[in-house]
């Protein structure tokens, strides 16, 4: 079981002309498919006079992945696809890539445009930065305060670590590991709750 991913390091915004066409990439980091789409919606509204505003993103891993693009009325394949392409040549997930269009009165012609989109949503990422993270998995566990050093002490041993606590007659945690270490960590709070 897969641990980490590749993502995009900060949001970025990189612009470009080529044959009198300015291209404005946006990438931003997005863990759902949610997020992605608010992002393409609101990247497009705040272009809405552009001629294009052309998108993909890349939700997930392995299994759980999910990818869409769009090529938002250029001629099909010549938008949409190069910009999926440049998330994939640089191995990230959970990121949306919109590149926005506002044509110069000069055509590209097929091969133009994929080269136009594909460069432009690379520069983006490039400037963005690649980072690497960790899949976790978050949990929801009730302990007694006697019971609270093995929880501190099996969460050391697992990478994990505790995100909520609220503290009354009982304990109750919200914690996250690193997904490969989810089944143990079932396993022995399974055991510390007999």
């Amino acid at each position: 079981m897969e641990d980490q991913y590749k993502t995009v390091a900060r949001e970025m915004t990189t612009k470009c002309k080529i044959q009198r066409s300015l291209f404005i990439a946006h990438v931003r980091e997005t863990p759902t498919e949610k997020e992605a789409r608010a992002f393409i919606a609101r990247t497009s509204s705040e272009h809405k006079q552009a001629t294009h505003n052309c998108w993909a993103y890349r939700i997930g891993v392995g299994k759980d992945e999910v990818s869409y693009f769009d090529d938002n009325g250029e001629p099909r394949g010549t938008a949409g696809k190069p910009i999926y392409g440049a998330i994939l040549s640089r191995g990230i997930t959970n990121v949306a890539v919109v590149v926005t269009r506002y044509f110069g009165g000069k055509k590209l012609g097929v091969r133009g445009l994929i080269e136009a989109y594909a460069g432009a949503a690379g520069d983006a990422i490039d400037h963005a930065g690649i980072i690497t993270k960790r899949l976790r998995t978050t949990f929801s566990f009730t302990c007694t305060y006697a019971q609270l050093d093995q929880v501190h002490h099996l969460l050391n041993q697992l990478e994990g670590e505790i995100l909520e606590s609220s503290y009354s007659d009982s304990v109750k945690l919200t914690i996250a590991v690193p997904r490969s270490q989810a089944p143990q960590l079932q396993k022995s709070l399974a055991d510390l709750a007999r």
